[in-house]
C-alpha cells in the first residue's frame, strides 16, 4: 500500500526550521502476536505536513504508530526521518500520544510537565513552550498547581496534550488524541497542531473522529482479520 501526501497543512507561520526532514516509510510490515498487522506499507511524510490513519478496530492502525515510536519490531521495510540529526534516532526526535496520559496522579499538573520539559528536551529549542505557555494554549492555566489526579477526564487529556509542547520534537505520533475532550478543547488542539505543521514539524494521527485539520492527507488501513 503507498500513498501520495499533499501539501503542508496550512502555509507556514515562519520559515519551517527543519524543511529537509521527511518520514519515509518503505515496505513496512509489523507482526503482533504472531500475526502480520502490517504489510508492504509505504508512504512519505515531508516537514509541514500531516497524515490522517483511518480504519476499524483492529486494522493496525496503533500498531503503526508504535512501530514508528520504535516500540515494536519491523518484520520487513524501513522507518527512517530523513534531514534530521545523524546521531539522533527516530524516537527521540518523536512525541508518541497514546491511551495513557502519561502523568503522575500525585504531582501537581505544572509539576507533572516541568518534568517532561527537562526529561525530554534533548537540548533547547526555541519552539518549545514554557510550562505556563503551553497550559495556556491547552486551557489549563487555572489548574497548574492542582494534583493530577484530581482533574477531570477531559482535563487530564488537555494535560497530557500539552507535553507535547513544552519539548519541542518534530514528530508527532497521536493515537485517538481527541479522547475526552470537549468541542473547545478540540478547537484549541486543532490550532496547536495547526501551529507545529507551520512550524516545520509532522504528524501522524490515528482517529475515528476528524481533527481539524483540512488539508492532512488519509491513510485507510484494511479490514480487521
Amino acid at each position: 500500500m503507498s500513498i501520495d501526501v499533499p501539501g503542508p497543512v496550512q502555509p507556514p507561520v515562519q520559515p519551517p526550521v527543519d524543511g529537509a526532514l521527511r518520514l519515509c516509510v518503505d515496505n513496512l510490515g509489523v507482526l503482533r502476536g504472531g500475526r502480520r498487522v502490517l504489510d508492504h506499507l509505504s508512504f512519505s511524510l515531508a516537514a509541514g505536513q500531516a497524515l490522517i490513519v483511518t480504519g476499524p478496530n483492529g486494522a493496525g492502525k496503533s500498531t503503526l504508530l508504535r512501530a514508528l515510536a520504535g516500540l515494536l519490531p519491523r518484520a520487513g521495510g524501513s522507518i527512517a526521518l530523513e534531514g534530521g540529526p545523524s546521531d539522533v534516532e527516530l524516537p527521540q526526535q518523536a512525541h508518541y500520544l497514546a491511551h495513557s496520559d502519561g502523568m503522575k496522579a500525585a504531582l501537581t499538573v505544572e509539576e507533572n510537565l516541568d518534568f517532561w520539559s527537562r526529561y525530554l528536551a534533548q537540548e533547547p529549542d526555541r519552539r518549545s513552550r514554557t510550562v505556563g505557555a503551553a497550559l495556556g494554549v491547552v486551557g489549563l492555566s487555572h489548574v497548574a498547581a492542582a494534583p493530577f489526579g484530581v482533574l477531570s477526564a477531559g482535563q487530564k487529556r488537555r494535560a497530557a496534550l500539552a507535553r507535547l509542547l513544552v519539548a519541542f520534537r518534530p514528530l508527532w505520533l497521536l493515537d485517538e488524541p481527541l479522547t475526552a475532550l470537549d468541542r473547545a478543547s478540540r478547537e484549541k488542539f486543532a490550532l496547536a497542531m495547526s501551529d507545529h505543521c507551520g512550524q516545520g514539524g509532522l504528524i501522524v494521527a490515528a482517529t475515528h473522529e476528524p481533527l481539524g485539520l483540512e488539508e492532512a492527507a488519509s491513510l485507510a488501513l484494511g479490514s480487521a482479520s
